[in-house]
């Protein structure tokens, strides 16, 4: 079976996105039976993003999927007609809901491209029981074409290693408006804690003290574990990847109640209103008292999302339309 996989996210950021088709990738490469064909096009640049949008998906990428048995887009970008299966991964539908938080170019593709695609497709995998949800409504795809494929957690995140030095609580996310960031440094500021925040410069003039910018996985995972707890009252995501993280690192996680942290975090988390900056810093408190508890607990949530049980189940949806 020979499968073409878009690996456009790669050269596009080095957040969520990206870490899930590294991980997929990871995992299904060299198994039995399957050639995989890495398709890309273009740079990190917002004339890239245009002509992505505009060019590869509708015209070139489904030209160069024709001798394929499947092709397999890994965001809600694809083509309109393929000659061949095609697959696209639903991360979330924050453009749809909060088109606002989005970039101009998004924003227009979010109205005028997505649901036609969506709608395309021989099969959406959501990363969520949420996301498929939120598919369905919005976008009115049946809900058998949905199959849910919860994301992995990369082995280096783990209790066990060195830890950052330092007394500090982390926020894992690029700056944009969805992110909250702006209660999240006000709810440090209320509980008395320092803040370190990582991730992607993003867009809508989201700045915040603590800010380390991007860094390596390696030290990504040192931060996680000397964390008093991890910050991630995002308001809206389809899986919230920092929640697992930090989990698998053996560290307390305080996440929004609802959209998909509460599912992902399945217990084992610290839950608050979003939109309360007095509750977030409770939510501090909470995680400092109860890391006896929360620990174990995420540890043993965290070790149920492997990135080969996701590849499993994307392989046995490939099979079945190939």
């Amino acid at each position: 079976m020979r499968v073409g996989v878009d690996t456009s996210p790669l050269v596009q950021t080095r957040a969520g996105t990206s870490r899930v088709v590294r991980g997929l990738l990871g995992a299904l490469r060299d198994r039995p039976g399957m050639e995989l064909e890495l398709l890309s096009f273009g740079g990190s640049g917002r004339a890239s993003s245009v002509v992505r949008d505009a060019l590869w998906y509708p015209v070139r990428l489904p030209r160069r999927a024709e001798r394929l048995d499947v092709l397999h887009c890994t965001t809600f970008r694809g083509p309109l007609r393929s000659r061949v299966p095609t697959v696209l991964t639903v991360h979330d539908m924050a453009i749809v809901r909060y088109p606002e938080a989005f970039p101009r170019w998004h924003r227009l593709y979010g109205k005028a491209g997505l649901r036609r695609v969506l709608r395309a497709a021989d099969a959406v995998v959501a990363v969520s029981e949420f996301t498929k949800l939120e598919v369905a409504t919005l976008v009115d795809v049946p809900a058998e074409r949905i199959r849910v494929v919860p994301n992995g957690v990369d082995p280096l995140f783990t209790p066990d290693g060195r830890a950052a030095e330092g007394s500090y609580v982390l926020a894992v996310a690029t700056l944009e408006p969805r992110k909250n960031l702006d209660r999240v440094v006000e709810a440090a500021r209320l509980a008395g804690v320092e803040l370190r925040v990582v991730g992607a410069r993003g867009w809508g003039g989201v700045k915040v003290s603590g800010w380390v910018g991007e860094i390596p996985d390696a030290e990504l995972a040192r931060l996680y574990r000397g964390a008093r707890c991890v910050l991630y009252p995002s308001l809206y995501e389809g899986f919230g990847l920092p929640v697992l993280e930090a989990m698998a690192s053996g560290t307390p996680v305080v996440t929004s109640r609802g959209t998909a942290m509460e599912e992902i975090a399945g217990g084992a988390a610290v839950l608050v209103d979003p939109n309360d900056v007095a509750a977030i810093a409770e939510g501090i408190a909470q995680a400092e008292s109860r890391r006896e508890e929360i620990v174990p607990l995420g540890l043993a949530r965290a070790s149920a999302f492997t990135w080969e049980r996701a590849a499993d189940r994307v392989e046995a949806l490939w099979k079945e339309l190939a």
